[in-house]
């Protein structure tokens, strides 16, 4: 058994790096296959063969155009594609055009994908935004046309149909809650030890539209409601980050306006899904605002406030029945009492808020693990033929 496996991997991005962790536990547990036998086209093919022992290949070959890019990718990649007795294109947030590319690169691994008489699926995927006439029109082929299709909330299926896609979808755990919960401390009767994970919203070195007054009012906004929250209180603050260095930065730079720095601890490390997981059961709450920190520290056992710097992250946790402790991540800027009543809320019945969260992460991972059923009868079928 062959398996390709397509995303936004080899980036650095250590909340897309535990999808794909995440995949290949799973695929590699039922299959009885070896990582040898998957081949992930990535960002950055040595360091993806390195950590994950796989096979790895370029995701793109950029070019002078886009249009060159498109080519040239296929020409190099169509002959591994053809290798394959099945191709994953998912997880994550790759359905949509937000940024220039996205639409057209993944939909090409569609069409590659039927031209060598592959079966493919969209595995666990987020989608939005998609604005553009050809960034549905990518998008609509893509999932119609194939083997099986799934997404990782509601809205996200529901967006799908809106474009104009009328095949079945799925809606299915993360491929993130497949991995290793670990071992986490044991909660106590108050919230002691808080993590945060934050995003360089906005920001020149990072966002693909900058701006300087928003990225300036969410860094001190942000600052702001942590002294508050940590006024008074026996409270230590952990920093850590999914996307490297980017998030370490802003980390740094928003610690550095805190009046009550002295009650915080940072972590600059390149961390690796275990790593976050690890630590995220070190603490007894999260504050996250990347989607795969929310994801990770659930995995963990640990309880969540979520900000929601995109959609994706309120969707998920309207969905987990959490809507209620997250929050938009304008709203930082204008009122810094936010995370210290979230806390306080969230410790009116914290051995309640404690017990919903081990059953939440059963039920995440139980819906991960169904994933399975999505490609491989699929994956059967087609390879017998």
């Amino acid at each position: 058994m062959r398996i390709g496996i397509v995303g936004n991997y080899g980036n650095n991005n250590n909340g897309d790096e535990a999808i794909l962790a995440g995949i290949i536990e799973q695929v590699t547990e039922h299959y009885g296959i070896g990582p040898e036998s998957i081949t992930v086209f990535s960002n950055n093919p040595p360091q993806t063969s390195n950590r994950f022992g796989v096979k790895a290949a370029p995701l793109y070959y950029k070019r002078s155009s886009a249009t060159m890019t498109f080519m040239e990718t296929v020409k190099k990649n169509s002959p591994l594609i053809r290798e394959l007795d099945l191709l994953i294109i998912g997880g994550g947030g790759i359905l949509m055009d937000f940024y220039n590319r996205e639409a057209q690169l993944f939909g090409s691994y569609g069409f590659m994908a039927k031209w060598g008489k592959v079966p493919y699926v969209i595995y666990a995927c987020g989608a939005g935004p998609i604005n553009s006439a050809v960034g549905k029109w990518f998008i609509r082929k893509l999932v119609s046309g194939a083997a099986s299709a799934s997404v990782r909330d509601p809205k996200s299926k529901k967006l799908l149909q809106s474009i104009g896609v009328s095949r079945p979808i799925e809606i299915i755990g993360d491929p993130s809650f497949a991995l290793p919960s670990g071992e986490r401390r044991e909660h106590g009767p108050k919230i002691r030890k808080v993590g945060v994970t934050v995003v360089p919203y906005y920001s020149l070195a990072y966002w693909p539209e900058a701006n300087d007054i928003k990225y300036e009012n969410y860094v001190q906004g942000m600052a702001d409601n942590l002294d508050r929250l940590l006024e008074g209180r026996d409270i230590v603050l952990t920093f850590f980050s999914t996307k490297y260095p980017h998030d370490v930065d802003v980390s740094v730079e928003i610690r550095n306006r805190m009046k009550e720095k002295d009650k915080t601890e940072l972590i600059e490390d390149n961390l690796n899904p275990a790593d976050i997981i690890r630590i995220s059961g070190e603490q007894d709450l999260i504050i996250g605002t990347r989607l795969h920190s929310v994801y990770l520290a659930l995995n963990a056992g640990t309880p969540v406030i979520g900000i929601a710097y995109h959609h994706k992250v309120a969707d998920f946790m309207d969905m987990a029945g959490m809507s209620g402790r997250c929050h938009k991540i304008e709203a930082l800027t204008k009122d810094d009492g936010i995370l210290r009543r979230a806390v306080a809320e969230a410790e009116e019945d914290w051995p309640a808020v404690v017990r919903e969260t081990a059953e939440l992460r059963n039920q995440l991972k139980t819906s991960a693990d169904l994933g399975l059923t999505q490609f491989i009868p699929v994956a059967a079928e087609e390879t017998a033929r």
